[in-house]
């Protein structure tokens, strides 16, 4: 029987602002304002969203949650502990429980090494015996559908589905029990993309596993996430279950990123590029982040940031138009 969903990860206020000097010989430092404000939550055995343009905010949030890089502000429980008072001691435990899968597995794994060095990398990191991480490496290849003889050859030797699995293989060897997936199946040919996210899924609910899921393809978010959260400029506009962000679309950063999914089988429509520029994040607007592009912009959002609106059941929206609920924009 499987067990109960409950909270594995609560991120609260998380920011990260990058200092940045202003002219060659010094002058007023300036701040790039990368993620701002952002709150999720992702229980386990539940795969979150993380969807935007391109230089959003989002693999710095990932990277905020590991610690790989120190938010400026901001609380991330893990169990509900916040891991942002652990020890360098506690820190490198908690990481045993939180790993990566990058976009491009090639370049996270290293060519010199055997594929079943690289996997029993960070079991030695962490004291494993000999004879338990090479019984581990053969069952995690198993675990990737991929014989255990493979363990002996070069990452160059495969093809880059192949690749994401060892590196699938790698993130799963420690038994975490949150994985977050940056971009995992960009890089693949469509047919590709489909196995790789069906075994996500399956390891998902053989491992109890929690999924950071990161991607600006809507159609991949849609196949596989759960719950899915909506980034601009470094803050969250929307979330909300994968059926209500999809269906009922609330902000309308969203429904331009919805409207530009392709729909199989028909021809491609041309899609109405957003008007306005994108602001810049050393110099964020006062109001709402997206008010220089929306097309239904009001007054009171060029100085005004909105505050996250309940716009249906664990469903809110960042936007001025939802301030009386769903049927107000």
């Amino acid at each position: 029987m499987s067990s109960p969903k409950r909270e594995l990860l609560r991120v609260e206020g998380l920011s990260k602002y990058f200092p940045m000097r202003a002219g060659s010989f010094g002058g007023n430092q300036q701040t790039i304002r990368a993620v701002h404000n952002v709150s999720f939550a992702i229980d386990r055995r539940q795969t979150l969203g993380l969807v935007g343009e391109s230089g959003c905010g989002k693999s710095t949030t990932a990277r905020l949650v590991l610690r790989l890089i120190e938010p400026s502000a901001g609380s991330i429980k893990l169990d509900g502990e916040d891991i942002m008072l652990y020890s360098q001691a506690q820190l490198k435990q908690a990481r045993r429980r939180m790993q990566i899968v990058f976009q491009d597995p090639m370049g996270s794994l290293n060519p010199r090494r055997t594929v079943g060095q690289s996997i029993a990398e960070p079991m030695e990191v962490n004291g494993w015996k000999r004879s338990d991480i090479n019984a581990r490496i053969a069952e995690l290849l198993r675990e990737v559908e991929l014989p255990a003889a493979y363990a002996q050859r070069y990452p160059h030797e495969f093809s880059g589905g192949q690749r994401q699995r060892i590196a699938i293989a790698r993130a799963l060897a420690l038994k975490p029990d949150l994985v977050i997936a940056d971009e995992p199946v960009s890089a693949l040919d469509a047919s590709i993309q489909s196995q790789i996210l069906n075994l996500l899924e399956r390891l998902k609910e053989e491992h109890d596993l929690a999924y950071l899921f990161i991607s600006h393809d809507l159609s991949v978010v849609r196949h596989i996430c759960d719950k899915v959260a909506v980034m601009y400029l470094g803050e969250i506009v929307e979330e909300g279950s994968t059926q209500q962000v999809y269906e009922s679309p609330m902000h309308p950063y969203t429904r331009a990123l919805l409207r530009a999914i392709p729909v199989p089988g028909s021809r491609p429509t041309p899609v109405e590029p957003l008007e306005g520029s994108l602001p810049s994040a050393i110099d964020p607007p006062p109001g709402c982040a997206f008010a220089s592009r929306c097309p239904q912009v009001l007054e009171q959002c060029v100085s005004q940031s909105p505050p996250p609106f309940m716009v249906g059941i664990d469903h809110h929206s960042r936007c001025w138009l939802n301030k009386n609920g769903p049927d107000s924009s």
